[in-house]
């Protein structure tokens, strides 16, 4: 869960989790429903279907018992190098490094490394000079050492924070004045901005979903049906009556961004009385609350209830 999400945020959706899926037995048979509306709000969904994935692997794999060596926890699905190398230390003390942005960020900081902190050799060259070093008695608290480093006193814009740092006097950044200038990373290309109307369509009481395919983005999410492309209202019309829908009144919604990694969705909606047609699939109020509806919709969601 704290892949991608500050911890504050994570706080309540752990807890609930975790009530509702207290093991990984549970976890592993848990229908991918349930699932997604436990994760509703977190985005990054694969994270929460790989996850049901690793917790069938173990049971199927390693009798429902965490496997502690590095290797076997890199086969389950959903955990890379930085989370294998983090459980196998600290759960487990297996001496294995942990890298991730924040221990990153102090080693190119200390050795006044200008290479893009992206580039995969060098996190592997970083990995090789922690394994160097890596105290066998507690590997595990000296990755939480760096990691914790990383996150607050030698955290992102915050040069301020160096004069107390433990590293304060090995630190060639600091010495060469690099810290703002550090870590470098090659800048990413401008976001896809992607115009989208959203129709949310209302009949007899019940509200429209539509259900996004089982892979790319939002995959296997609810979704309000949609059009590409920002429409006035007659081409809205024309749209919804092209899906063999017979149309009543259609009111404007307040337009709404949502920002993906590589893509903003600029959204535009509509609220539209149907008077005929099956295009879609109605829901009443007790199952509208029971899908699992994605954050981006997140501006429009009060609008399915009314």
């Amino acid at each position: 869960m704290l892949q991608q999400t500050r911890c504050e945020a994570v706080k309540p959706y752990y807890h609930r989790f975790l009530s509702e899926l207290p093991d990984v037995k549970s976890l592993s048979e848990v229908k991918d429903e349930k699932l997604l509306k436990l994760w509703e709000g977190l985005g990054y969904y694969s994270r929460a279907r790989n996850l049901k994935k690793a917790a069938i692997q173990v049971m199927q794999l390693h009798g429902g018992r965490l496997p502690k060596e590095y290797p076997s926890l890199l086969a389950l699905a959903g955990i890379g190098e930085y989370t294998a190398g983090a459980i196998a230390s600290i759960a487990f003390d297996m001496p294995v490094p942990a890298v991730d942005g924040n221990v990153l960020r102090v080693i190119t900081r200390l050795c006044a490394d200008d290479r893009d902190i992206t580039a995969p050799i060098l996190k592997a060259d970083v990995k090789a000079a922690i394994q160097d070093i890596l105290p066998k008695d507690s590997p595990g608290d000296f990755n939480q050492a760096l990691i914790e480093l990383g996150a607050t006193l030698c955290g992102p814009g915050h040069p301020a924070l160096c004069g107390s740092c433990p590293l304060v006097m090995q630190c060639a950044a600091l010495k060469e004045g690099l810290t703002d200038a550090l870590p470098h990373k090659k800048k990413l290309p401008a976001r896809k901005i992607c115009p989208r109307t959203l129709f949310i369509l209302k009949k007899n009481g019940m509200t429209a979903l539509g259900k996004r395919e089982e892979k790319g983005l939002l995959a296997g999410m609810y979704e309000i049906p949609a059009a590409e492309g920002h429409l006035d209202i007659p081409s809205a019309r024309t749209y919804l009556e092209s899906l063999d829908y017979t149309v009543g009144d259609i009111t404007p919604l307040p337009d709404a961004v949502h920002i993906f990694t590589h893509l903003e969705w600029h959204m535009q909606a509509y609220l539209v009385d149907i008077k005929g047609g099956n295009a879609h699939t109605f829901y009443d109020e007790t199952q509208l609350r029971s899908l699992p509806l994605p954050g981006a919709f997140t501006a429009y969601r009060p609008y399915l209830f009314e």
